[in-house]
């Protein structure tokens, strides 16, 4: 029984503190409006949790770890290269902390009232805010709903001890023998670079012709593939997972490929098929907002629903599952509900696969922008002609630019290998602006830097390169 529920007042509720909620909770504040943030989990949401953040600390000392014990050539060796794994664990935890806690700080210094507890809509200007122990009413002028996605559980392979999800997998406690991944995609490479950076076994069934489910150019998954496989990783395509049984100690795979079925054993099974939305128990329906029949949120180029009043952000939307496309979205939902006419461009937004070599991608690629019959250059250059990549024996890849021929204008890039994470920002930044390749080639770069691949790629694509043959 609910005792003196009565309803709390506030202008705008974000339901949902990951990197869309919490962004779209701030911009709001500094717009003016009295905000009142609803999490069930953890301030930072999934990407800080259990995703994007403690992903990238294991893959960073995955690296370091690997490049101790194979720098023969650079003239290093050492005699033995330990993991106490238990530190590992215990670094990435602590980045986690940092960040999230720098988060609490943000929302508590923009005066943003969190509360914990699972938001349940009632009408489409309130809704109840549950824990085990009470409930409470709050009333709304707006509502942005960011609440994310979890992982597909697959019907025969439910999540246990041995079948783990991504979650799962970032918190184990040893360093596993051999593990089996069920999904090519961003999160079944990242995580399977990493374990195969410290030595595990790694194989990974794909049930599409590629990984990365045919999003990123052959030339460029070759790389990846490649790389794998001079780890003694396996990436078998083309298959299709049956089922699994489990056992105190490990786990064995039943899978068919070829036409034929076929066994494997290992300690673990990771199972990264894809994610869902968490749109499914928040009484949406009972704000009359509607939902596709995956379960997604309908919006406009405001990210504002059916129901006037109400915004949807983030996975739950369509769109690639990222979290900076959902801070993206914050800011536009927090900005049309003050009345600006901010509004969703997707053009400029990039993906990004940290595996080994990265990947990198933003505007039209070469086939996107012939599919739509524009003509373009295209302004490749190999790092393996960059001095840098040559003085840190990191030569793997190419940097290329999409330029539109009529008028030079750059409409988008792609690159593959070390950096690619941090150099896509330029050629964001120039399909976002309408920059020319004229106009990176006579930006001067600092040399020697990966940065300067972008002006060498830009003379490319004019028909002028200094340092490869035309």
């Amino acid at each position: 029984m609910v005792v003196g529920d009565f309803p709390i007042e506030t202008d705008t509720i974000v339901i949902g503190a990951g990197p869309g909620g919490y962004v779209a909770a701030i911009r709001a504040a500094q717009l003016g409006q009295k905000v009142t943030v609803v999490e069930k989990d953890a301030v930072g949401g999934v990407c800080l949790n259990v995703g994007c953040i403690p992903s990238k600390a294991l893959i960073n000392v995955s690296h370091k770890y690997r490049e101790a014990k194979h720098s023969e050539e650079l003239g290093i060796t050492a005699e033995q290269v330990k993991v106490d794994f238990s530190k590992v664990q215990a670094f990435k935890d602590s980045v986690v902390k940092k960040l999230t806690g720098g988060v609490s700080g943000l929302l508590k210094g923009h005066k943003i009232e969190v509360v914990k507890g699972e938001a349940y809509f009632v009408d489409s200007n309130s809704l109840r805010v549950m824990t085990e122990k009470s409930a409470q009413t709050y009333t709304f002028k707006n509502a942005i709903v960011a609440t994310g996605s979890r992982p597909i559980e697959l019907k025969t392979f439910k999540f246990s001890k041995r079948v783990l999800d991504s979650t799962g997998a970032l918190a184990l406690k040893e360093i596993p023998e051999h593990i089996v991944i069920i999904g090519g995609g961003v999160i079944g490479l990242e995580l399977g670079g990493v374990y195969a950076n410290f030595g595990t076994k790694v194989t990974i069934l794909e049930g599409m012709d590629d990984i990365l489910g045919g999003n990123y150019a052959k030339q460029m998954t070759q790389l990846v593939k490649k790389n794998f496989k001079n780890k003694g990783a396996e990436i078998i395509t083309k298959a299709m997972a049956k089922g699994v049984e489990e056992s105190d100690t490990g786990v064995v795979v039943t899978y068919e490929a070829g036409g034929k079925e076929e066994k494997v054993s290992a300690d673990y099974v990771f199972v990264m098929v894809g994610r869902r939305p968490n749109t499914d128990e928040l009484g949406l329906e009972q704000a009359g907002v509607k939902l596709t029949d995956r379960g997604l949120v309908e919006i406009d180029k405001q990210c504002r629903t059916n129901v006037a009043n109400i915004y949807a952000i983030g996975d739950i939307v369509a769109g690639p599952q990222l979290a900076h496309k959902a801070s993206y979205e914050g800011k536009i939902a927090a900005e049309a509900i003050a009345g600006q006419p901010s509004e969703i461009d997707y053009l400029g937004i990039p993906a990004v696969v940290f595996s080994d070599p990265e990947l990198a991608t933003v505007g039209y690629t070469p086939e996107q922008a012939k599919a739509e019959g524009i003509e373009v250059t295209v302004g490749k250059f190999p790092y393996a002609a960059l001095g840098r990549s040559l003085a840190l024996n990191n030569t793997e890849g190419f940097y290329q630019l999409v330029v539109r021929k009529e008028d030079g204008v750059v409409i988008g890039g792609q690159i593959a290998g070390p950096n690619a994470s941090d150099l896509i920002a330029e050629i964001g930044l120039a399909v976002e602006t309408g920059v020319t390749a004229e106009d990176i080639a006579l930006t001067i770069h600092a040399h020697p830097t990966f940065g300067e691949i972008a002006m060498e790629a830009a003379e490319v694509a004019l028909g002028t390169p200094i340092h490869i043959l035309k």
